[in-house]
């Protein structure tokens, strides 16, 4: 295994700037914004390009960058961080001047009032954006991020999630080598003054991914600016176990789920919606399965599970203890009811709740209870009961007979609903969440009638007019065609 001291000069660690730097890094970002966003799209993406080589070429060195805190196995983070950075460079590279190109509003829909006149859409990046990125994926996450945001034509700031510094700085490097100019991205300080700071200092927008507590903090300042913000938060993402569901790819899916990313994974199941015919025999694979086992101090989890206990579940795997000391992961709890608050939280860890269900509508009842809603998963043989289902789960994303992989596809956006946020990243939607909207309107004809005072008789003709676009019945429509000939002749006099 390859150490971080081994890595190449251009990915070395580097000292983390002070807080003070954050001030020059925002009026370096603004001075050239104008000049980045005024390169051709395809140049910028000639940046991309070579970023996804270099990408290739130091994906082990780059793996070393993300795995500074977590000790995850480096073939995991290959997986599930630099692979999925390489392909969204890719998608990138392939659709985004397509998705960014202004677009001519076609004629056949605009209403005959507006004849002569000839509008577009256009994207326009915002400006600076800073990127808040999260501490469990900090390689992946706030890469896509700052790409789609220098792609769209912004400046981009990126404060690292806690332990995240070195690889948001090794993936800097790796943009500077393929080409990116100087102060068109920075990365601040860990620390959450850097953000206050950033938010406080004048950004254009704010792409932030963590908890909801943190969420809301960093919300709280953006509305005193009215700086807009797109927030990716925590989850406590169900599964739903259908009666049909094989139990051998169920048990698969959960091991996996626990086991990667050391169990926090935003996406990962919390809650398990289980028929109550299958409940029993879940339960006894939960007991016996080998799953990673580890141990931690976390007196809100205690809490938590010793007041799910108190009102009646049971603990089927790990361990709390009655006074502090170490609670042993993974906990597994059966005869949880959907009120109780281990359900109700996005508790970071790697924990499984077994809720029995009788249907597929019992289960969206007591699913709706939980006020998160990021991912959910539906496991199922019979396809078609499982997409309906999976249509009607209040959720950012789902997946059916599969788990959490399918969400980095580069071509789909990721995003929550309630407390797990709004917006999206990632995909077309993540792209264009990159840019504000301009509309550019140009009226060809000679005509400005409208800018013309209004006449006696205008009230009748309008009437009619709006009778005959919108009126119902073809008898009714004429009739008040009639009625404009009339009022115009009328004027005309």
């Amino acid at each position: 295994m390859k150490s971080i001291d081994f890595l190449p000069a251009f990915l070395a660690p580097e000292q983390e700037p002070l807080a003070g730097a954050v001030a020059p890094a925002i009026e370096n970002a603004r001075r050239i914004q104008t000049a980045w966003s005024a390169r051709p799209i395809r140049q910028r993406l000639q940046i991309v390009r070579r970023t996804r080589t270099l990408i290739a070429r130091e994906a082990l060195s780059l793996a070393n960058a993300a795995n500074q805190v977590r000790n995850r196995p480096l073939a995991e983070i290959l997986t599930a961080e630099v692979l999925p950075l390489a392909d969204a460079c890719r998608f990138l590279e392939r659709e985004s001047e397509r998705i960014l190109k202004p677009k001519r509003l076609a004629r056949r829909a605009r209403p005959l009032w507006l004849s002569g006149t000839v509008s577009e859409i256009r994207r326009e990046p915002y400006g600076l954006v800073l990127i808040i990125g999260p501490g469990n994926y900090p390689l992946f996450l706030v890469a896509v991020q700052a790409l789609q945001a220098l792609v769209a034509g912004n400046t981009v700031l990126i404060k690292p999630g806690s332990g995240g510094f070195q690889a948001a700085t090794a993936f800097t490097r790796v943009l500077r080598r393929a080409g990116l100019p100087k102060d068109v991205l920075c990365v601040l300080p860990e620390t959450v003054n850097a953000a206050e700071a950033a938010i406080a200092g004048g950004v254009d927008k704010v792409i932030f991914t963590g908890s909801a507590r943190s969420g809301e903090e960093v919300l709280k300042q953006c509305a005193r600016t009215l700086t807009p913000a797109t927030v990716e938060l925590s989850g406590c993402d169900a599964m739903f176990v259908r009666e049909d569901a094989d139990l051998d790819l169920v048990m698969r899916a959960l091991q996996f789920g626990l086991r990667l990313n050391n169990g926090a994974t935003c996406i990962a199941p919390r809650r398990l919606f289980v028929h109550h015919r299958l409940a029993s025999e879940l339960e006894v694979r939960l007991q016996r399965a080998a799953l990673p086992a580890s141990s931690i101090v976390d007196p809100h989890l205690s809490r938590c599970v010793i007041e799910a206990l108190l009102a009646g579940a049971d603990l089927i795997r790990g361990n709390i203890p009655s006074r502090g000391g170490a609670v042993s992961l993974p906990i597994v709890l059966r005869s949880v009811a959907p009120s109780m608050r281990i359900v109700r939280e996005d508790i970071f860890r790697p924990i499984l709740s077994l809720i029995p269900i009788l249907d597929d509508a019992d289960a969206l009842a007591l699913c709706s209870q939980c006020p998160y809603s990021l991912g959910a998963t539906v496991f199922s043989r019979d396809r078609k009961a499982a997409r309906s289902l999976a249509t009607r789960i209040p959720a950012g994303v789902v997946s059916i007979n599969d788990l959490i992989v399918p969400t980095a596809d580069p071509r789909l956006p990721f995003g929550g609903r309630g407390r797990s946020g709004f917006g999206t990243t990632r995909g077309t939607e993540g792209l264009l969440e990159m840019t504000t909207t301009k509309v550019v309107s140009a009226r060809r004809s000679k005509s400005h009638r409208h800018f013309d005072e209004t006449q006696p008789g205008d009230t009748e003709l309008f009437i009619a007019y709006i009778q005959a676009a919108h009126g119902r019945g073809l008898r009714n429509r004429l009739r008040a065609v009639s009625e404009i000939f009339r009022s115009i002749q009328k004027r005309s006099k």
